[in-house]
């Protein structure tokens, strides 16, 4: 009797935590929706975009981040190799917008282990605006980009971001990604900024630019091994907030293998287990599977229908997750429902896996992620 009292609490206890989170990250998301221009006055803003390889949504990326409705903004393309095939495309897309300020930048300054930010830098400082940017070249800008990132700054905030939400899958495993990205990870950071634990992300991160200047630039990101760790806590040192968007940004996703899904997600992983490790400690209750292990405990030992209480728990795990996905207008599908529970099925091993050394890859580089140092081993980007 007490061990399932003790397995049904537990159980208990988890899923209405899991539920509790839906319902934060609902009241802090909105739907996605237009915002105009500016009617007054806007403010200059420099878009930094690191960039390395082509991948099947790339073009639509790069035409989309010169088609804001902003008034007044630069893009700067950083590359670090100048063999890089992307570099053709880039040129090719700068000459065919010539209205909109852009330029590529091509080097690396090693600052770090960090690639994406070794790339950053060079943009970073020959920005011209005191608002800068940083966006990944796989997010997929809406014309109003820069409104829904601007809306988010406040009083009182030091860095807004805004998450990735994975749209147009093409196949299970990219399906699968969806539901790490959206209903999962989206959701979490969602909840913790509605109970003020805000953590940046790195996908789009708008910055006051003399404030981070002031505060050693961008080179102090490179504290941490991921940016947006270390830009969380230089923020939180400061006193100030992490905001995000109301509406976050799409990424496409087109087709993914199982293995390019481990490999993010593991790098994912590793990066948050080094950098906010308390916080990492409890990931593992995040799935549907601990809670239900613990229900089927307890059925077991109180004889009731062990099919019943695994379609109740997991019903009371998925029903929700899906309808927050289809409250906000992201990808849902027949299949999402497998692809949730497939999901679920590796977060186990790879949370074991943040806790593990070892190398992990970033985009075809071998990166090994220690708790105090990281190193990089870099492939040619052509590869």
């Amino acid at each position: 009797m007490e061990l399932t009292l003790i397995a049904a609490t537990l159980s208990t206890v988890l899923i209405l935590s899991n539920l509790a989170s839906i319902v934060l990250a609902a009241s802090r998301l909105k739907r996605r929706h237009t915002i105009g221009p500016p009617a007054a006055k806007p403010r200059p803003v420099s878009i930094v975009v690191p960039s390395r390889g082509v991948e099947p949504f790339t073009q639509e990326t790069l035409e989309r981040a010169f088609s804001l409705d902003w008034p007044r903004y630069e893009l700067i393309f950083c590359v670090a190799h100048a063999d890089d095939p992307v570099v053709k495309l880039i040129n090719r897309t700068i000459v065919r917008f010539p209205k909109v300020p852009a330029r590529l930048l091509i080097g690396d300054d090693r600052i770090s282990a960090n690639p994406k930010l070794n790339n950053c830098v060079k943009g970073w400082e020959a920005a011209r605006h005191d608002w800068v940017v940083l966006a990944d070249s796989n997010v997929l800008m809406p014309r109003d980009y820069v409104q829904h990132l601007m809306a988010a700054w406040r009083s009182g905030t030091g860095l807004v971001c805004s998450t990735p939400i994975g749209s147009r899958p093409a196949g299970f495993w990219a399906e699968v990604e969806c539901a790490f990205l959206n209903t999962l990870q989206a959701r979490w950071q969602y909840a913790g900024e509605a109970l003020g634990l805000g953590f940046a992300q790195g996908k789009s991160m708008l910055w006051n630019k003399p404030m981070l200047d002031a505060n050693g630039g961008i080179r102090a990101l490179a504290a941490e091994i991921a940016e947006d760790a270390a830009a969380t806590k230089l923020v939180n040192s400061l006193g100030l907030r992490v905001n995000l968007v109301a509406a976050p940004f799409e990424q496409p996703l087109g087709r993914r293998s199982f293995d390019e899904i481990w490999s993010r997600q593991a790098r994912w992983a590793r990066l948050r287990r080094v950098t906010f490790p308390l916080f990492f400690a409890p990931e593992i209750l995040t799935g549907a599977l601990v809670p239900l292990v613990l229900a089927l405990i307890a059925a077991a030992s109180a004889g009731f229908s062990l099919w019943a209480t695994a379609i109740a728990v997991l019903a009371a795990f998925y029903l929700p997750e899906c309808a927050l996905a289809w409250s906000k207008g992201w990808y849902l599908s027949p299949r999402m429902v497998a692809a949730i529970m497939a999901r679920d099925l590796i977060l186990p091993a790879m949370w074991g896996r943040g806790w593990l050394g070892g190398a992990v890859d970033w985009r075809g580089n071998a990166m090994t992620i220690g708790t105090k140092t990281a190193e990089l081993e870099e492939t040619p980007s052509g590869a």
